[in-house]
């Protein structure tokens, strides 16, 4: 019996599961379900944090809200940006990265869901072989989104080009006999 689409009746090509609030959620989707679930437009992303906001601000603990973060929900990514309070709002991570940065906070939770905090299984083969490459490449995008952003187009051409030779040796490598 194949599932359907949880938003329109095409066949559900796409299995997410997230984490919210430590509870796992599965999703049904079709690609174009998926694509906004994976990558939620600007206005449904300002009605998330909206949302958010609101159950942030109605939580009251002892009388009084809390309103500061802890050290750990504070610490960033330095490769994608993402804060460990991002991460556990949004039950995603930015970067391989990140694993190493909020290493004590995630072996725990991992541990919890998969009783295990090693990956024993196949992976994707369009995955990519260095993550050492794949770091520098979202390293290198968070810089070119900055640069543009700071409209020093120079930095951004010369960024956008070494994203250019990083991807095509990406390519070679796939596409070479192996």
């Amino acid at each position: 019996m194949k599932l359907k689409c949880q938003k329109c009746a095409k066949p559900a090509t796409f299995h997410i599961t997230d984490i919210e609030h430590g509870k796992p959620l599965e999703y049904h989707f079709c690609e174009e379900h998926a694509r906004r679930h994976l990558a939620p437009s600007a206005e449904e992303q300002a009605e998330q944090q909206f949302t958010g906001k609101l159950a942030k601000d109605s939580t009251a603990i002892g009388g009084a809200l809390k309103t500061e973060p802890s050290a750990a929900d504070r610490r960033v990514c330095p490769i994608c940006n993402i804060s460990f309070l991002e991460f556990r709002n949004t039950g995603r991570l930015g970067c391989p990265y990140d694993y190493e940065v909020f290493r004590d906070e995630l072996m725990p939770l991992l541990e919890s869901i998969h009783e295990d905090t090693r990956h024993a299984g196949k992976t994707p083969k369009r995955a990519p072989r260095n993550t050492e490459q794949q770091t520098a490449l979202i390293q290198l995008r968070n810089d070119l989104n900055r640069a543009v952003a700071a409209e020093d187009y120079e930095a951004a051409a010369k960024l956008r080009d070494q994203i250019k030779t990083i991807e095509q040796e990406q390519s070679a490598r796939r596409t070479a006999p192996s």
